[in-house]
């Protein structure tokens, strides 16, 4: 590229969208948001105007646009592989909201093809690049919690309807429930912060309930290297509040978000060791400025591209908990069982 400035298009204005993508890319010097497309037309168009997008292009259009260097999909999950593969094949850089697809050979077709094209290939997995989470993830890496034998997550949302988006009911179009919700970036983070090792058994139980997508699941791993994970994703919660957790056990420390706290044992005690974090931006908001920041620079050139290969594997886990789920019994993904 010749200038420091790209021109990208965004698939989907839905509440991602209008939350993150929009307001913190509409803000840089180095982007100009040149289009916008969702199927309603009525909201993208109010989108739109209150962001100063002068475009409104069908999906297609905006694809095969010559004139975007990047484009970012927020749109429903089933058309995230299609969306992304016929940019990619355009030319075009991509930012894909999670999951990158609805299976691993989906994720393996796309990551093959961003690979061929040398085009960068991002997933919209934004906790891991807040800043709790890169200062617990760099204690983890330099063995300040000694030998990790446990990460545990949950993402617990309070019982509402999915009146605004009722695809996410619909197995066809979701992929799955809660899982496949909350559940993959959740089993992202878990891994990403011992390094991503393999999983080599997993053990689900979902449960079914207003949706014919589950609304709970809970999953129980164990990773080659004998590292245990477990989560919980729920959309079902009974409580006042949604409750979110992570947990990284080791033998001479623990880390704990939100809010990030880590100890360590010293002289036979344990001791606070919980770094200052300097920023007091909302914690969301900072995962995707940071994601973004990242993206932009692999368009601009200033970053080597990625093309997410971390996300087949991660997506094998996802299809070995929903087997285990429907089977009743423990699988083991790098068996293909």
């Amino acid at each position: 590229m010749s200038t420091a400035r790209i021109r990208l298009g965004i698939l989907g204005t839905g509440a991602v969208s209008q939350v993150a993508h929009l307001p913190l890319l509409a803000g840089r010097d180095d982007v100009e948001i040149a289009a916008v497309s969702d199927l309603d037309g009525l909201k993208a168009r109010e989108v739109a105007s209150r962001f100063g997008i002068e475009r409104i292009l069908d999906d297609r259009a905006l694809i095969e646009d010559p004139g975007l260097d990047a484009i970012v999909i927020a749109t429903p999950n089933v058309r995230h592989e299609e969306q992304a593969l016929a940019a990619i094949e355009a030319g075009k850089h991509v930012l894909v909201e999670r999951p990158v697809a609805l299976t691993s050979d989906g994720a393996a077709r796309l990551v093959a093809a961003a690979q061929e094209r040398d085009r960068a290939l991002v997933v919209g997995l934004s906790h891991r690049h807040r800043p709790d989470v890169t200062a617990l993830r760099s204690f983890v890496a330099g063995g300040e919690l000694g030998h990790v034998y446990s990460v545990s997550g949950s993402v617990l949302n309070r019982k509402v309807a999915l009146t605004r988006t009722p695809w996410r009911q619909r197995r066809e179009e979701a992929g799955g429930g809660a899982l496949m919700d909350l559940g993959v970036q959740l089993l992202d983070l878990c891994l990403w912060l011992v390094g991503y090792p393999d999983v080599a058994r997993v053990t689900a139980v979902t449960l079914t309930g207003d949706y014919e997508v589950e609304d709970a699941a809970v999953v129980l791993a164990e990773t080659d290297s004998g590292i245990a994970i477990s989560l919980e994703a729920s959309w079902s919660l009974f409580a006042d509040s949604d409750q979110y957790h992570t947990r990284v056990l080791g033998r001479e420390g623990s880390g704990w978000l939100p809010p990030l706290t880590m100890h360590r044992q010293l002289g036979g005690r344990p001791l606070d060791v919980t770094p200052r974090q300097s920023t007091r931006e909302n914690l969301y908001v900072a995962g995707y400025r940071r994601l973004l920041d990242r993206f932009v620079g692999m368009v601009i050139g200033e970053r080597a591209v990625e093309q997410s290969e971390e996300q087949v594997r991660l997506m094998r886990v996802i299809e070995a908990a929903y087997r285990s789920a429907r089977e009743q019994r423990e699988v083991r993904p790098l068996d293909g069982d």
